[in-house]
């Protein structure tokens, strides 16, 4: 079963449910064009959102994703780094998706990746063959290859979803690749298990989860990108204690 709720995630996750995997890609804070959610709170006041979100999800999943724009790098290692310190079992990852295409600039460093980071407890699964791909050396017939391919941290470069990728929804502002999303999701769930996204957004974990096959909670919290998903997916209505919630198999 997939289900998409209409709430805040941090109204909604009020609750003892936990998930195998959580992967959130929040609003960045830099003043994006959002239907109904306002990106630009003051700096602090983000930063506390950030800590909060944070917080939350490690307690409600095996293994958190957390993607956010390189701007904030230095306030989310601060904050992971005290979270583990005083967390027994809980272990913190850096990683970054290395865009393919990235942002151009003349004059200096151009936005080429965004940070990915990883907060896993430390019973969490991993499934590191699950995400190889073939190397370089395998494609090229060098016999030094690992038959298994690419060792895992080397599996994370994607193009960005420009404007005119077929993956792209003109109705949101920004969007990530579903190849990450895919490899994310694959490297820390066993099949059958269930996957949580509380920015629903334009439904890309949706689409990754009902092609793979993993049960998807997604959290959206404007309507608007709510009702885009819910017509792409076909989804059926119902209510949950005042929420609106839709389903689909």
């Amino acid at each position: 079963m997939h289900t998409l709720v209409n709430a805040d995630c941090l109204d909604y996750l009020n609750t003892s449910q936990r998930w195998t995997t959580l992967f959130a890609d929040p609003p960045d804070n830099i003043g994006l064009g959002y239907q109904s959610y306002k990106d630009k709170l003051p700096d602090e006041k983000y930063i506390d959102l950030l800590e909060t979100w944070l917080h939350l999800f490690v307690h409600r999943a095996k293994t958190v994703w957390f993607s956010y724009n390189v701007k904030w790098t230095f306030e989310v290692g601060r904050i992971v780094s005290a979270m583990v310190k005083r967390t027994p079992g809980l272990e913190a990852k850096p990683c970054v998706q290395t865009f393919t295409f990235g942002q151009h600039c003349h004059h200096d460093l151009g936005n080429n990746h965004r940070p990915l980071l990883r907060l896993r407890w430390s019973d969490a699964p991993l499934r590191a063959d699950a995400i190889r791909v073939p190397s370089w050396r395998q494609e090229n017939g060098d016999k030094r290859a690992d038959p298994r391919g690419r060792v895992p941290g080397d599996v994370f470069d994607f193009t960005r979803v420009v404007g005119n990728s077929k993956q792209r929804r003109p109705w949101h502002p920004t969007q990530l690749n579903e190849g990450l999303v895919e490899r994310c999701i694959t490297f820390t769930t066993p099949e059958g298990e269930a996957v949580l996204d509380p920015f629903g957004g334009t439904g890309t974990t949706l689409r990754v989860c009902r092609r793979l096959g993993y049960p998807c909670t997604l959290i959206e919290i404007d309507p608007g990108y709510c009702a885009e998903i819910v017509k792409e997916h076909g989804m059926k209505r119902s209510e949950y204690i005042h929420r609106a919630m839709w389903e689909v198999e």
